[in-house]
């Protein structure tokens, strides 16, 4: 399996929509318009093998010490293959190179992100802005069964 990760463009956005589909279906992911997408265009990282989209997922900055991984999602057949590490690993290497001093993230996911180091923190500690601004679009909210995991830089 031969993976290269990439920064997305605006043309990758209907690929990325696609592949994210199932994920918003069934509310393991945030809905994200395409409009909000190229907003963010720079955020995202992109796996591809042989030019196909198996995976992405975003560096969002909240604060000049504080990001997080959001939107991380793989082709369900392409899953256990490392993919998902790859993407993570490389959103956090950019992190250092921003400066960004934590890493946070909301997850259903819990185990995957502490095998990566992160750790469990109170819902309570996340900024604010990140609730009114994501969890409220959320079709769970306000009862939410993810788990907010951090990682120190």
């Amino acid at each position: 399996m031969n993976i290269e990760l990439t920064k997305a463009k605006l043309s990758d956005i209907p690929m990325m929509q696609e592949l994210v589909l199932p994920e918003v279906e069934s509310g393991i992911i945030l809905v994200r318009s395409s409009d909000e997408i190229a907003t963010n265009i720079r955020s995202y990282i992109l796996a591809k093998e042989d030019n196909v989209l198996v995976g992405f997922c975003a560096l969002h900055i909240h604060a000049p010490s504080l990001a997080e991984i959001r939107s991380l999602v793989v082709k369900e057949d392409k899953r256990g293959n490392g993919i998902g590490e790859k993407l993570i690993a490389q959103a956090m290497d950019e992190a250092k190179t921003l400066g960004v001093h934590k890493v946070l993230s909301l997850t259903y996911k819990q185990s995957f992100f502490e095998k990566l180091g992160f750790v469990e923190i109170p819902k309570e500690s996340l900024p604010e802005h990140k609730i009114w601004a994501d969890c409220i679009k959320c079709k769970h909210f306000p009862i939410c069964n993810e788990v907010s995991l951090i990682k120190i830089l």
